[in-house]
């Protein structure tokens, strides 16, 4: 167990605390079993080795990190870690990449149980079911959700300022006011472009130039190693995955027509519509429908939109669409906390009450019909004016 010591703190040495992400706050620390899912790239490690610099340096000796992935799990299992380090007085244990241990829920499950003096926090994949038929971890565990980078997290790290967080209502009511206050700090626009480009993942940091290439491993990674471990998904039908996300990455936006998709890509119907599902639940896609409620592997798709603008720029670069992108925005960081269903009345109803059309400084609401609050969310403008918001101020709600 000692190697692991030694691993967790050179890796604390290395971690930097001058930004925190704002989901930092968002989690009740205090809970004796926390779990943190989300897409790989989007900060996890970091956020859990930052908690522990910035929390518990008191408690360091008590403390462990350990990623599940670590050779030394190949010969040695979790609940033997867990017995000895209680035996030597451990209180906190970090635990990274679990979907990568073999019955990570039975053994968090049997450890939770059999350590009530034990704070366990957990970070895994996208795809981690915490509702297991063996061990359910759905009673016991709070879960949370973490994305990459708002818009509001990258200016904070480009230029050392602190934004604060807007709620919808605060944008949707109160934009003028929040805009002006934000542009007497700083020029949203000379960032916006760059962040569409690479800044959601915090690995951006590390050799900008070097972004596309290492967002690209990323992406092999998750297709080629936990769509199939996860999911089960046919190693033999990756590349016809791989493809679709690029027609995905390509379109204007993405209006799925799966008989003819299916023809085109050499898939089934049935397992292409299974295909939707799993890449929206390994956030590489976000599907929208007209109904959000009871979504199924089955149910096909109104529209289909890469997660987020990075992966646009790096699946398709000559043929990335103004118009997707604006949109995929839109949908990036309003649906982080909001519901976004499809709309043939505009581009998309959020929480079942507000209609949003997707554009350009001369968007007009004309495409929008009654029965809703209507809104026109328009790019290159610094400031709106009644129902017309800029697109950049969406980046200010997470």
């Amino acid at each position: 167990m000692d190697v692991l010591f030694d691993k967790f703190h050179q890796r604390l040495k290395y971690t930097p605390t001058s930004f925190v992400r704002s989901i930092m706050s968002d989690i009740n620390w205090n809970a004796r079993l926390i779990g943190i899912k989300g897409a790989r790239g989007v900060g996890k490690t970091t956020l859990l080795l930052q908690y522990i610099l910035l929390n518990l340096k008191e408690e360091l000796p008590n403390t462990l990190y350990a990623s599940l992935d670590n050779l030394w799990f190949s010969n040695h299992s979790l609940d033997q870690l867990a017995d000895t380090f209680v035996k030597r007085g451990g209180k906190y244990i970090f635990l990274d990449e679990v979907h990568k241990y073999p019955g990570w829920a039975q053994s968090l499950k049997n450890i939770y149980d059999d350590y009530p003096g034990l704070k366990i926090v957990f970070t895994g994949s996208s795809l981690l079911e915490i509702l297991n038929a063996r061990a359910d971890l759905s009673r016991r565990a709070v879960v949370y959700h973490m994305q990459g980078l708002s818009f509001r997290e990258y200016l904070s790290i480009e230029s050392g300022l602190s934004f604060k967080r807007l709620s919808l209502d605060q944008v949707l009511t109160d934009h003028l006011t929040e805009a002006t206050l934000i542009n007497q700090q700083i020029k949203p626009f000379r960032f916006f472009d760059s962040y569409l480009r690479l800044g959601y993942y915090p690995f951006y940091r590390e050799q900008s130039d070097l972004f596309p290439m290492r967002l690209g491993e990323v992406i092999n990674m998750i297709l080629d190693i936990e769509l199939p471990l996860l999911r089960g998904v046919d190693v033999a039908y990756i590349s016809k995955v791989r493809q679709l996300l690029v027609i995905i990455a390509g379109s204007v936006p993405f209006v799925p027509n799966i008989s003819k998709l299916s023809e085109r890509i050499g898939i089934n119907r049935t397992t292409l519509l299974t295909y939707f599902y799993y890449l929206e639940e390994i956030v590489l896609t976000r599907n929208l429908f007209k109904d959000a409620g009871g979504i199924s592997k089955l149910q096909k798709p109104s529209k289909v939109y890469l997660d987020n603008t990075n992966l646009i720029y790096t699946l398709a670069p000559e043929s990335a669409n103004v118009g997707n992108i604006r949109e995929t925005f839109f949908a990036n960081q309003v649906g982080y906390s909001h519901q976004i269903t499809y709309t043939s009345q505009g581009d998309f109803i959020v929480d079942d009450k507000a209609l949003f059309e997707i554009g350009g400084r001369g968007k007009n609401s004309k495409q929008l019909s009654g029965g809703y609050n209507e809104f026109v969310v328009a790019d290159d403008i610094e400031y709106g004016h009644n129902n017309t918001i800029p697109l950049w101020l969406f980046g200010f709600l997470y």
